[in-house]
This record gives C-alpha cells, structure tokens and sequence, in this order.
C-alpha cells in the first residue's frame, strides 16, 4: 500500500517469535485442511508484504540497479507493513461478527480502534486510510466516510484475504462481506478490488484450480469494471509463453500499469498485478510472490495479495520456512492497537476446528494463547474487535455463523 507517512518500526519481540515457531499446530491445520489453508493465506500475504515492503513505489530497472533480482529479504530486520496489519483489525472484526457483520459494525471498530485514539503524529497507513479517517473524525459517516480522493486505492485488497479464508468456498459470501467492510473506506473500483481478492482467496482455500481461482475472482465483479479488465489482462499476458522470466515480468506489467500516473496504489493495477503474478508462477507460492514484487510499483501489496492466493491454495508449508520464521507478531508501527498479534492468531480465529459442524449462533473461539500475550488493557466495547489480552468471549456473543 502506498504510504502517505513515514513506517517507524519498534522493536521485535523476538519471545513470541519463538513461541510462534515453536507452538503446537492448532486444530484444524492438518495439511491440505481449511486451518492449514487459512494459515497458508494469512502467513503468505505478510510474508509478501515484508518482502515487498523495501521495493515499494520502485520501477523494475530501479530494483535491478539496487539488489540485482530480490530472492529474499533484503532488509536485515524484515517487517511488514500497514498491508498486514489491516488485514489483521479486518480478521479481528469479523472473527466477532462473522456473518452478521455490518456497516455500523465497521464504522464503529475504526472509532473505537483507529480514529478516536490520541495517537499523536499520523504513523503512516495508506492514502485511503489517511483520507478515511479525516472523514470519520470530521463526523463524516459511512458510506460518506469513503469519498475522498483515494476511495479507488488497493487499501481494501490489502486486507481483504480474511474474508476469504472466513468464507472458504463461498466466493460470493466473501465478496459480500469484504464490501460491508469497505463500505467505510472505499468505492467502486476499490470496492472491486477488494472482492477480487476475498473471492479468489475463498475458492483457493477449497484447493481450486489456478483457473477456478481467477474465474471466482472475475464472477463477483462487473465484467466491464476496470478491475475486471485489467485483471484479465494481466492473466491473459502471464499465460503467454516467453523466452525468459523477465520478458514475461514486463508483459504483465505493461498489460495493466498506466506508465507515467504517480500512484502506485490502484486497486486495479495492483490486483490485477497480483492474479498475473499468481497465474504465470501457476499457484507456486515462491515464484509468484517474487515476480509480485520485481515488477515494484506497489510492491508490498501485489505480493501480499499473491501471497495470500498462492498460500490459501497450497497451504502454509508451501512457504519457506525462512520466510515464514521471520514473520512475527506486528509491531503497531501502522495501527498501534494491533501490536503483539500474528497473522496466524487471526487464521485460527477465522477457521475453527475443521471437526466442529460450521454454523451455530455463538461467538467466535477464545483467541489462541499468542492473542493473550500482552494483557496491557482493551477496548471492551462489542462493536471493536477484541484486543490482545481481552479474550473475544468476554464482549457480548454475536453470531458467526459462516
């Protein structure tokens, strides 16, 4: 997501990185099962976050220049950014609201959670996310929240994938919530693009095809939405054949990015950045996170949104493991609420145990036992999502029903 504020980052607990390596797979993770699938997911899109994050807003022959072709990190204290850690108050809000989540829900969580703290200086976020919450504390309310000049920006697809693991199989159930949610911040083809994403993530958490993916993504958006168009785009260059990698690098890239506009963070060029990258690397997780981020621009969220495809298809041990071992709880450099989760608190939140039957009218699982690592203190209102230390049975049961 391109930022519009500067990322200071603070110090790693490296204890819960530890914990996290070392915890017990949960319930439901089994490979090839949906926890395994969900972990794939939300592991893999803030590993292509943190991958992504240095070449971000950067050309092609800019990354060249600098490191050559990026293999890996390239930062000696990777960390992602604000792409992850909205993806992570979204998993919260809907772990509580599940089904039932509303507009009013939403708008409620950014009050509570983002707007009407005193957090001092603006800590970076997306210009979307800046200009939503001048509307929100200008009294401004949803869907009037949403107009302002970013309303088309990629923020609702950085965070969209958890909606997709929530709603494993049903891709219009997942379009449809991750709209509810963007009702706040977004319009239009913003709007799309986030359902292009939920959508895809919920049919590759069902072990679909490449294709199948690609067509769940297209099936929940207008045909002739831009997102529609440059996501089809992009498919249809990756799926040429090429004499080498980069030839086909920079034929998906000129399919979609209009040379010479200086944001970087369309929703339409940034999906459909993200689905060529996924289908020219056909779901391999390793090579379609790095083509995401060698073609730059917004790098941090092509590759998180790769990420999370090529991860809710093949699971969290397609993976590397050293990518994956460097990925620990968020630091709050973006959201400070969020400080001390992990992706992966938020993947067994959203996918209860496979043995379970889905449905049912209680609230969601206690939060697993990195969720609880910091009792400093949370907002106990039902309409925020629960904060580290308050367990998610403790607010008023709503339903969650999937």
């Amino acid at each position: 997501m391109e930022r519009g504020a500067g990322n200071p980052a603070g110090p790693r607990t490296n204890g819960a990185r530890a914990a996290v390596r070392g915890a017990p797979e949960p319930a439901g993770a089994a490979p090839g099962g949906l926890g395994d699938r969900a972990r794939g997911a939300l592991l893999g899109l803030a590993v292509g976050d943190a991958l992504g994050a240095p070449a971000e807003n950067m050309r092609p022959s800019e990354i060249r220049r600098r490191w050559g072709r990026i293999e890996g990190f390239v930062s000696d204290d990777p960390a992602g950014t604000d792409d992850t850690e909205y993806a992570i108050f979204s998993g919260l809000l809907l772990a509580r609201h599940g089904s039932a989540l509303t507009v009013t829900h939403v708008e409620r969580a950014w009050h509570l959670w983002i707007a009407d703290l005193d957090e001092g200086p603006f800590r970076g976020a997306g210009f979307s996310e800046r200009g939503t919450l001048e509307n929100l504390r200008r009294g401004l309310a949803a869907p009037i929240s949403a107009q302002h000049r970013h309303a088309w920006s990629d923020g609702l697809a950085m965070r969209a994938a958890p909606f997709g693991v929530f709603a494993a199989g049903r891709p219009g159930e997942a379009a449809r919530l991750v709209a509810v949610d963007g009702r706040v911040s977004h319009e239009g083809e913003g709007i799309y693009g986030g359902q292009a994403v939920a959508a895809g993530v919920a049919a590759a958490m069902t072990g679909a095809g490449v294709t199948s993916v690609i067509a769940a993504a297209l099936s929940v958006v207008p045909m002739d939405s831009w997102t529609a168009r440059s996501l089809r785009r992009a498919v249809t260059a990756a799926q040429r054949p090429y004499p080498d990698r980069l030839t086909r690098e920079r034929a998906v890239r000129s399919a979609v990015v209009i040379g010479g506009y200086p944001w970087t963070d369309l929703a339409p060029e940034a999906v459909g950045l993200a689905f060529g990258a996924f289908a020219a690397a056909r779901g391999d997780f390793r090579t379609a996170v790095l083509m995401a981020v060698n073609m730059g621009r917004d790098a941090d969220t092509t590759a998180a949104v790769a990420g999370a495809l090529a991860g809710a298809l093949h699971g969290a041990s397609a993976i590397p493991r050293l990518w994956a071992d460097a990925i620990g709880p968020v630091r709050g450099s973006c959201l400070p609420s969020m400080r001390g989760y992990h992706v992966l608190d938020i993947a067994e939140l959203l996918t209860p145990d496979e043995t379970e039957e889905r449905g049912g009218d209680g609230g969601p699982p206690p939060p697993p036992p990195r969720a609880r690592a910091r009792a400093d203190g949370a907002v106990g209102a039902a309409d925020g999502p629960p904060g580290p230390g308050t367990p998610v049975g403790d607010a008023p049961a709503t339903a969650v029903g999937r």
